[in-house]
């Protein structure tokens, strides 16, 4: 075998196609864009315009909402703790925490708790802190001996006073007793 011997496996080149060319070519004249205009040019992006016509996504109503006050939580199963106990992830003995699962590469990201769902089959004797949990895997934990406490979410400090409020309390006079 020779250097000039050498060919690509068949079908995995494709000849480029020649625009341009003649009207025998069947790719003449517009080179296949269909008319002259905005569209026949290169790096057009006229999504959802419709030729002045109210497009379609504005049309139709809006549904829903997003919340600015939404808790994000992890969702953590208590098959995937046995899973990690197996593997020597995590110490049975100690508190079984978001920030234990963390470090033991259970979840990626912590966000503003964690759930604990029932899913699976926990033999190991475990505490759990947790924000929630299912009934079906309080049942669980506590079937293997150990317990899940509910941890409550810590308090927002408390709304800053606008200017206007803080002109109001500073122009009332104080009761003197």
């Amino acid at each position: 075998m020779k250097l000039n011997q050498l060919r690509n496996r068949p079908g995995s080149t494709h000849t480029r196609k020649l625009l341009g060319r003649g009207i025998g070519s069947g790719l003449g004249k517009t080179s296949g864009r269909g008319v002259k205009g905005q569209k026949a040019r290169t790096g057009i992006a006229i999504k959802g315009f419709e030729g002045g016509q109210m497009p379609l996504f504005r049309r139709l109503p809006k549904r829903g909402f997003t919340s600015i006050g939404r808790v994000k939580y992890v969702a953590v199963n208590i098959g995937r703790l046995q899973g990690a106990v197996d593997a020597g992830r995590i110490d049975p003995a100690q508190k079984v925490t978001v920030d234990v699962l963390k470090d033991a590469g259970v979840i990626r990201r912590s966000y503003e708790g964690m759930r604990l769902l029932g899913d699976g089959e926990l033999k190991a004797k475990l505490t759990i802190e947790a924000m929630y949990a299912t009934e079906t895997a309080r049942a669980a934990v506590e079937k293997a001996g150990g317990s899940v406490a509910i941890i409550a979410k810590a308090k927002e400090p408390p709304a800053k006073e606008g200017k206007k409020a803080k002109a109001k309390k500073a122009e009332k006079p104080q009761a003197t007793a």
